[in-house]
This record gives C-alpha cells, sequence and structure tokens, in this order.
C-alpha cells in the first residue's frame, strides 16, 4: 500500500522514517515544494520505498490530483492548507490526517463529513502530540470509569540542557508555537465548553526525574475533546509544560502585540509583527539540542460507586542513534500509526471524525510501545 506525506520538515521526515518501517507499507510519496529537499528526506529516512517530488500545495488541484494511488495521506505542513488538502484527499479516494492546531481549521474541515463518507474515507484532524495523541490516551481512560470528573491533560517539549532567558527551544513551527500561545483556549467546566485565556492559569508540576516545572493554558490542544466529552467530563483542560518561569517571560511579548497579524510601518516598509516574532524566534531559539517530551494525562472519577485516580504519563527523550528529536517522534510516530491504521483496515468509521472516537487505544498504544514511547501507569497520584 502507498501512503503519502506532504511537506519534508522535521515532522514529516519522521513520519516517512515510521511508514518506511511499517507492516504492508511498500510505496511513500514524499511531497514539498522544494523538490530536492523532498527528494533527500526520501533517500535518508525512507527505507528504498520513498520518493520524493515538488509540489506547490497552494496550486494543487483535483483534475491533476497528486495523492491518486495512494491508500492515506499525512499533512505535515502548516494547518492553513488542510482544507484544500482534505478536498484533494476526499477526490482521491484517500483516507487524510494532519497535525492540526488551530479549531478554526479544524472545524472547516468537520464541514466535509458528508463528501468523506460518499468517499468511502475517513478525516481525522489534529493527530500530532497535543492535539493528537493525548486525545486517543483521554479516551482509554475516560472507558475505566462509570463516570469522570475530572480529566488534565499536560504536555510539554522542552530541551534537556535549558538556555536562558527563556529555557526554550524551538523543536516545532515558530507559527505553531505562537498560535497555542494566542488564540482562545476550550475547556470544559461543569461538564460544558467554556474559553480562558491562553498563557493564564500558570501551575506548578514535578516530574522525578526531570525536576519542578510549570504548565498554563495553550490553545488547541483539547482539539475535539470538549465537543466529544460535553456532558460526560465535568472538568477537562489541557495545559503546556515549560520550564519555571517561562509564561511570565513569554506573555508580555504578546501582550504588547508582537503575535498581531496587523501590519505596522518600520522604515517605510510594512511588516506584520507576528512574522518578525517567528523569525527572530527560529534564528535564536533553535539551538539543535537534544531535547525531551512530557505527557501527563490525571483522570479522576467513579467506578463500581468507588472513587477511583488513573495517570498515565510519558517521559521521551531524543534517539541519538536515528537523530529523531523527542518532538518528532511522540508528534509523526501519532500520525503515521494512525494513518497505518487506516490504511490497513484497522479504522473502519468514514466521514470526518474526532480521533478519540475513531482510534482503537488498544492497537494505537501497542503501536507506541514498539516504537520504544512507553506509557507508565499509575493507579494514584
Amino acid at each position: 500500500m502507498k501512503i503519502t506525506v506532504v511537506g519534508a520538515g522535521l515532522m514529516g521526515r519522521a513520519a516517512v522514517y515510521d511508514l518506511a518501517r511499517a507492516d504492508g507499507v511498500t510505496a511513500i510519496d514524499v511531497f514539498d515544494i522544494d523538490g530536492e529537499l523532498a527528494k533527500m528526506v526520501a533517500e535518508k529516512y525512507g527505507d528504498s520505498k520513498a520518493t520524493g517530488k515538488s509540489l506547490d500545495v497552494s496550486k494543487a488541484v483535483a483534475s491533476d490530483n497528486p495523492f491518486d494511488g495512494s491508500l492515506a495521506v499525512i499533512s505535515a505542513v502548516t494547518y492553513k492548507f488542510n482544507p484544500l488538502l482534505t478536498d484533494l484527499a476526499i477526490a482521491a479516494g484517500a483516507h487524510f490526517f494532519d497535525l492540526g492546531g488551530n479549531n478554526d481549521t479544524v472545524a472547516a474541515q468537520f464541514e466535509r463529513d458528508s463528501a468523506a463518507k460518499s468517499a468511502d474515507v475517513i478525516i481525522i484532524p489534529d493527530c500530532g502530540l497535543a492535539p493528537g495523541m493525548v486525545s486517543v490516551l483521554a479516551a482509554a481512560g475516560i472507558r475505566e470509569f462509570e463516570h469522570v470528573d475530572s480529566l488534565k491533560i499536560r504536555v510539554g517539549g522542552l530541551p534537556q540542557n535549558p538556555h536562558p532567558p527563556l529555557n526554550y527551544q524551538m523543536v516545532f513551527s515558530a507559527e505553531g508555537l505562537i498560535n497555542e500561545y494566542w488564540e482562545p483556549v476550550v475547556i470544559l467546566e461543569g461538564g460544558q465548553e467554556k474559553t480562558v485565556e491562553p498563557m493564564s492559569g500558570v501551575e506548578s508540576l514535578e516530574f522525578a526525574e526531570i525536576g519542578q516545572l510549570e504548565a498554563f493554558y495553550t490553545s488547541g490542544g483539547t482539539s475535539t475533546l470538549p465537543k466529544t466529552y460535553q456532558g460526560v467530563v465535568d472538568f477537562l483542560d489541557y495545559k503546556t509544560i515549560r520550564y519555571p518561569g517561562h509564561c511570565d517571560l513569554f506573555r508580555p511579548m504578546l501582550e504588547i502585540g508582537l503575535a498581531s497579524r496587523e501590519e505596522v510601518t518600520v522604515d517605510g516598509v510594512k511588516v506584520q509583527p507576528r512574522s518578525v516574532l517567528r523569525e527572530v524566534l527560529d534564528k535564536n531559539l533553535s539551538f539543535g539540542e537534544p531535547d525531551l517530551t512530557l505527557v501527563r494525562v490525571d483522570f479522576s472519577g467513579k467506578q463500581n460507586g468507588q472513587q477511583k485516580q488513573l495517570r498515565l504519563q510519558i517521559l521521551d527523550r531524543q534517539d541519538e542513534e536515528t537523530g529523531l528529536t523527542a518532538m518528532m517522534r511522540t508528534t509523526a510516530f501519532p500520525i503515521a500509526i494512525i494513518a497505518w491504521m487506516a490504511a490497513s483496515g484497522r479504522i473502519e468509521k468514514r466521514g470526518v471524525v474526532p480521533q478519540e472516537l475513531a482510534v482503537d487505544p488498544d492497537i494505537f498504544m501497542a503501536e507506541l510501545t514498539k516504537r520504544g514511547i512507553e506509557i507508565q501507569r499509575f493507579d494514584s497520584f
């Protein structure tokens, strides 16, 4: 079976690496606007199964569909292209999965539900880490409860050796980071959806092997969970983990407008503050040093009439043998697993479906374990 990966950046190349080693995958198309980069990624990560090709996503059309012949398509490009790529995948009769990260874009994709059903394909947005993997972990935990009082998701990608002043390095796109820090945050409170401000609600937490950390509200991490579990879970939220003090240092930059897309004139040239911030972050925080990913999903509720707690936790570090960062592994491997599950018939639902309702947690978590991403379980916390 052939699976297509659009985007030859960090997440795209990790998806290619994973798919090339998945059972039954015989061919992988790798598309990027930079055709030479696509060919390099195909050769380096594709285990002789991948072919790199040039594609300008913004100009792709169904009449010359680049996805013809693929059973599944993975989008590893910025979220603004996902509605167009969704349409192309549906037209090609291919399942479609993306890394998402923007609530409005996901809402637009759900409008394609009827078209996806007619084409006999499944579309699942937001299939990375968070949004992504954590939604499947949430589904896995919720099924162990009669009623869930509280579901708290905490996730962070961090440098193993932090550099001041922000104690952070770029582990995925700067545009995605700004979006998480800037856009409204959706949680559940009293079983109903509620919007809260990003970079608020700072709390302290600790991981035994890392030490003291902080977490705060960011956008997108809950994805479709609030709608799926409205009235089922009393309280549900998502916060991003950082080293202590990061939020207080970063938030003022956004408060003075550096995330705005409203143009300002500088020396006669119109520029977006957000574009400048994005370039500055990429230039000055791309250290390329070993990273780690932290995931903690805490459940509290009732089972058999008794109070019950459950914690699912991951601590993943950069793989020195393959060179794949922890963020690449924990973001790209989940989407590759889900694409493989759909292409191989392990997902039967059709239409545009939240992953917490479509993906079998047992198969998904077993595949993570095969890749060395270990999920720790604690029955109290």
